[in-house]
C-alpha cells in the first residue's frame, strides 16, 4: 500500500498516481498534525509494516483546532502540543514516523529530535536533489529486512 498526502496550511489526500505531475505549491504553513492524522487514518486500515515517510523543508506552523486551520509563526506551543499528540497517536497505532528534512533551521533539527525520541523514527538531512536516493535506500532497506524475518 502506497497512500500519499501534501501538507502545507492544511494536509490533502492526494491519489498516489498523481505523484509524478505534483509540484511545490506556495501556502502558508507547515500543517504536520494533519498530514500526520490523515496518514494515520489511512494507514489504520492496511496491514503489516506501516510507516510515515515525512518530508518538509519546516517546522510545525499550523495545526487543527476546531475543524479550523490555526497559523502561527514562530510556531506556538499550541501547535507543537497538537503535533506531538499526533506523533503519539501514530506511535500508540505501531506507526514509524521517519523524517526528511529539506532544512536544517536548528528549531526543526530540536523539533524531529523529539519526534524521533517520541516514535523511534529516524531523521534524514537531505537536499531536494538527493532526496529520491534516500527514499529508494530506506525502502529497499526495509523491505530485504521484512523478507529476512519472513
Amino acid at each position: 500500500y502506497f497512500g500519499l498526502v501534501s501538507f502545507g496550511r492544511v494536509a490533502r489526500e492526494v491519489p498516489p498516481e498523481r505523484l509524478p505531475e505534483m509540484s511545490w505549491d506556495f501556502e502558508w504553513g507547515t500543517n504536520m498534525q494533519h498530514a500526520m492524522l490523515l496518514a494515520r487514518t489511512q494507514l489504520e486500515r492496511q496491514s503489516g509494516t506501516k510507516q510515515i515517510i515525512m518530508v518538509t523543508d519546516g517546522e510545525p506552523t499550523a495545526h487543527i483546532e476546531h475543524g479550523d486551520a490555526v497559523f502561527q509563526y514562530p510556531p506556538s506551543a499550541a501547535t507543537v502540543e497538537e503535533t506531538l499528540r499526533e506523533v503519539a497517536r501514530c506511535t500508540r497505532a505501531g506507526i514509524r514516523i521517519n523524517t526528511f528534512m529539506l532544512d536544517e533551521s536548528p528549531y526543526l533539527q530540536d523539533f524531529v529530535k523529539r519526534m524521533m525520541k517520541m516514535n523511534r523514527g529516524r531523521a534524514f538531512f537531505t537536499s531536494p536533489e538527493t532526496l529520491g536516493d534516500y527514499v529508494l535506500v530506506d525502502f529497499l532497506e526495509q523491505r530485504q529486512a521484512h523478507r529476512r524475518a519472513s
